[in-house]
């Protein structure tokens, strides 16, 4: 078990974790062992995540299953439309709830701090932070920043807005979201819209798909986009959703590909 940084003695903590992302926090501020059990989507690390009892996804949490485990504290998000019934139905059965809801980069640093203290880490949360600051520095290019279409899903298009923590990396590794303006978490785009913009680079990034199912033949397929630059010019790039849609600490790991992908531009 962690130990506390203010008595020296064991937390005792058993977490239940709902999202990817905050079981990824837990396991990188080194706190793996506090967990007794995760959502069926939790996927990382592999060695951490293979042994617990995997509870569900999304709203198809099993409530029952997580009461049984007796966590006291259960780790959950807003993240994902309808979350609020599944946080209700364990507020209801009276378990400690800490809920995350990140738009921002600077709100994933936020809750990293939160999911930290609560674990008596705090340390170790501001650690991770400035490690992840350190791991990701604001790319400088000369002449104009390339235009990025980050696609959460193909059809109908949806791409990051300006409550991403998306647009961020994207403006961090040296590109720019041409849709940073719209007041929203993601939005989706008409073809009309695309024309517009001329994107350079298109990122596929499709929710619930892996990666290597997100195929570019169906956006170089799509009519009238010949003429977008980036099918144009054949910049269509995989970035597996795992490292651009998690708001936690491997979105370091989207940040270097996205770097990689605007400097072979």
């Amino acid at each position: 078990m962690p130990k506390s940084e203010s008595s020296g003695k064991p937390a005792s903590r058993r977490v239940f974790s709902h999202t990817c992302s905050n079981t990824e926090i837990v396991c990188a501020l080194g706190c793996a062992d506090v967990l007794v059990g995760i959502d069926t989507d939790s996927d990382y690390p592999p060695e951490v995540v293979a042994a617990l009892p995997k509870l569900g996804r999304d709203l198809d949490l099993d409530v029952a299953g997580v009461i049984a485990l007796k966590p006291d504290l259960v780790l959950t998000s807003l993240t994902v439309p309808g979350h609020e019934r599944i946080v209700e139905e364990l507020q209801a059965a009276g378990m400690q709830i800490l809920i995350c809801d990140p738009c921002s980069l600077e709100d994933i640093y936020n809750d990293i701090r939160r999911i930290a203290a609560a674990l008596d880490v705090a340390s170790r949360g501001e650690a991770l932070i400035a490690s992840m600051r350190s791991a990701m520095p604001a790319v400088e290019r000369e002449g104009r920043k390339p235009k990025v279409l980050l696609e959460w899903w193909p059809k109908p298009v949806i791409a990051p807005a300006r409550q991403s923590w998306a647009t961020d990396l994207i403006e961090l590794a040296g590109g720019i979201n041409p849709w940073h303006s719209i007041d929203a978490k993601s939005a989706p785009l008409t073809d009309a819209q695309i024309f517009e913009a001329a994107p350079d680079v298109v990122v596929m990034s499709w929710c619930g798909v892996r990666e290597e199912n997100y195929r570019a033949d169906i956006v170089r397929r799509r009519a009238g986009w010949s003429e977008v630059p980036a099918i144009r010019d054949d910049r269509i790039v995989p970035i597996t959703e795992a490292w651009m849609g998690r708001p936690g600490p491997r979105l370091v790991e989207g940040y270097r590909a996205l770097v990689a992908a605007l400097q072979s531009r």
